[in-house]
């Protein structure tokens, strides 16, 4: 027994530098793995995605992936591949590709004084991809909204002359431009086109 006694601390011994020399080794290779991640720049920098990779992004003119539609097929959404930082970047029309997204109803309203009523078909244009397409058929009901309170604001006789119809223009664009901003955190609508307009 005194034999066991004595071989036990020995044993003792060994198994603590074993453990020491354990958690070193662990400690170094986590070192080393902290100081490159460091030096790399960082997983979450580089994974972490920037606000304007999740905005629409514009199309250059003769770029666009959209498959060109069939007989009674809807033409794929047009792919954009330039980025903005905000929707208020200032697009040069010359150089990317628009989108016509036309407004299937009618709107009709009561004009200000109340006197007459009008009634407007619109289509809205975009220099930016599929995204921003969506976003409008997604935001259609309250875009519907803001464009009939602006039109149930306008003077008859101010929409009489071409400047009230292109003033008509400016304000419906800033209405759904607000609208696709509050929902969808980015605006991107470029004009609002009338297609037909009655007024009575």
């Amino acid at each position: 027994m005194t034999k066991d006694k004595a071989d036990s601390p020995k044993k003792g011994g060994k198994m603590k530098k074993l453990l020491l020399i354990g958690v070193g080794a662990a400690v170094l290779i986590g070192a080393g793995a902290g100081a490159g991640i460091y030096m790399g720049g960082g997983l979450a920098a580089a994974e972490a995605p920037k606000p304007e990779d999740l905005y629409p992004k514009l199309v250059l003119r003769g770029e666009s992936d959209a498959a060109p539609a069939g007989e009674g097929e809807e033409a794929a959404p047009k792919v954009g591949t330039v980025s903005v930082p905000n929707d208020r970047y200032k697009v040069d029309p010359r150089k990317y590709e628009i989108t016509y997204v036309p407004i299937e109803q009618a709107f009709t309203t009561n004009l200000a004084d109340g006197s007459a009523f009008l009634q407007v078909g619109i289509s809205l244009s975009t220099y930016y991809d599929g995204k921003m397409v969506a976003n409008i058929q997604r935001q259609m009901t309250p875009i519907r909204s803001a464009v009939l309170m602006v039109l149930a604001e306008q003077d008859p006789a101010l929409l009489s002359t071409s400047q009230g119809k292109q003033m008509l223009q400016r304000r419906l664009t800033a209405a759904v431009n607000q609208v696709l901003r509050d929902k969808e955190g980015f605006g991107g609508v470029d004009n609002v086109y009338f297609t037909t307009m009655v007024i009575q």
